[in-house]
């Protein structure tokens, strides 16, 4: 397997446009200075047009240096040892609620980029399990199956937004249920969902979908969002935003349910939160999901990893003494 031991040390690339405009820059102060004394033309055969040549090959060849000094401090490693190991890990799917009462502003900056950012910090805290995330409003979708790719999860995580829901409401219900049928396998007791709502508009059924959700060895937890006081819902209007009216005109207050989310914890053997300090939530809850029994799986790892970045280094170093070689003997010879 390859990689590179350390990725950040690409973010030095960057430079490589700012140095070629320097030269450029340079070049045409030069040219500038030329043309004080004549034609440019005149003047490069007069100082020697192979100096102007020589000067444009030795920038090419410090960049081409420069970019092999970059990929040597990048280290690029190639795993030769591979083994078989056996990992516990538990398989957890987080639903997220996206309908339009998400975007209340009683929780700074919105209900939904508070949630969001709670599940990001919750994706970090979790290396080594299987996480899939599911996006929910009047229906519910399955944005991501379970991965072990923490950067997609995130990524996917960010980009959700009440615009994707088709139809409002809270489909806690559906919800559960796309998660039973995301996993097909028959092993029980290792398997969470977390819940992520304000619980406001839900369907009737979502007591009995979770209790069933128990019976295959789920165990659900709800992280609620909002406040009791509630807020209004902003929605855009042709072009401006206003607040979501009822059919009187007055503008609609939605508030969390608490109750709701507490007896759909306490059916789905799981714990009820409310979102306010993200990392004791996030303890907590891991503590309670490192109690559920985890599945063993065998995975391929690459134990061991051989460098290569001398080989990069030595062909930079060889570009700079070739180029300083070279300018020697031009010198020398003149």
């Amino acid at each position: 397997m390859f990689r590179f031991e350390n990725t950040t040390a690409f973010y030095l690339l960057a430079a490589i446009p700012i140095l070629v405009m320097l030269y450029l820059w340079s070049v045409n102060r030069l040219n500038q200075r030329k043309e004080k004394f004549g034609h440019i033309n005149l003047i490069d055969r007069l100082l020697g047009d192979s100096n102007t040549k020589r000067n444009r090959q030795s920038v090419i060849l410090y960049l081409v240096a420069y970019v092999l000094l970059v990929f040597a401090l990048a280290n690029p490693q190639w795993g030769f040892k591979k083994e078989k190991v056996k990992v516990e890990n538990s398989d957890i799917f987080i639903a997220l609620d996206i309908s339009s009462s998400m975007n209340a502003t009683d929780i700074s900056p919105t209900r939904l980029e508070k949630a969001k950012r709670f599940v990001e910090s919750f994706i970090e805290s979790r290396k080594g399990d299987q996480l899939g995330l599911i996006l929910f409003a009047g229906n519910a979708y399955l944005q991501m199956p379970l991965t072990s790719d923490y950067a997609a999860a995130t990524l996917f995580v960010k980009s959700a937004n009440t615009d994707m829901a088709g139809t409002q409401g809270t489909a806690i219900g559906e919800a559960v249920d796309l998660a039973r049928r995301s996993i097909t396998d028959k092993e029980k007791s290792q398997r969470a969902l977390i819940i992520i709502t304000d619980g406001e508009d839900h369907d009737e059924d979502a007591l009995s979908k979770v209790s069933s959700a128990v019976d295959d060895g789920w165990n659900v937890f709800t992280v609620g969002v909002g406040t009791e006081e509630g807020g209004f819902v902003p929605v855009m209007s042709e072009g401006r935003e206003e607040f979501k009216t009822d059919e009187e005109g007055n503008p609609v207050t939605t508030r969390i349910n608490v109750s709701l989310l507490k007896e759909i914890a306490d059916a789905g053997n799981g714990t009820s939160y409310l979102l306010e300090n993200n990392n004791d939530i996030i303890n907590d809850l891991n503590t309670q999901l490192e109690k559920l029994q985890k599945r063993a799986v065998e995975v391929k790892s690459f134990s061991e990893y051989r460098s290569y970045y001398q080989y990069f280094l030595g062909v930079a170093l060889f570009i700079l003494l070739l180029d300083f070689v070279v300018k020697s003997n031009i010198r020398w010879v003149k």
